[in-house]
């Protein structure tokens, strides 16, 4: 038997989104006193004497942030490459000498990547 509440279709489809939404919500409500914002993080090289040198401050750290996803999408490009050459294999198109140099250059770039992303935010 349908709850009383629920009988309509309309009400249902209605009514589960938003349950749902409040249901996610509930945990979320205690952080914060109404009327209050969060305070901000201060950047990793310090806040700075001024707004200028804050604002370069959090130049940097997005500088970094961009560096790593660089740096993760290197990361996933050479796993499927070998992936894919792995999966050749076993058809015949390639062999495990094939398997082996992308392995290793892709480990290298992955190096020199990482050593010249390094060297290039060393530079801020």
């Amino acid at each position: 038997m349908k709850h009383p509440l629920f009988r309509n279709r309309f009400i249902s489809r209605l009514c589960a989104p938003i349950a749902c939404l409040v249901a996610a919500g509930l945990p979320l409500s205690g952080y914060a006193a109404p009327g209050t914002l969060p305070t901000l993080e201060d950047p990793s090289r310090g806040q700075g004497t001024g707004i200028l040198q804050t604002l370069q401050n959090y130049g940097y750290d997005i500088t970094l942030l961009v560096a790593l996803l660089v740096i993760t999408s290197m990361f996933i490009g050479v796993s499927y490459h070998a992936y894919t050459t792995y999966a050749e294999i076993h058809t015949g198109r390639k062999t495990w000498g094939n398997f082996g140099l992308t392995v290793a250059v892709g480990a290298l770039l992955l190096v020199v990547g990482i050593w010249l992303l390094t060297k290039g935010t060393g530079v801020l």
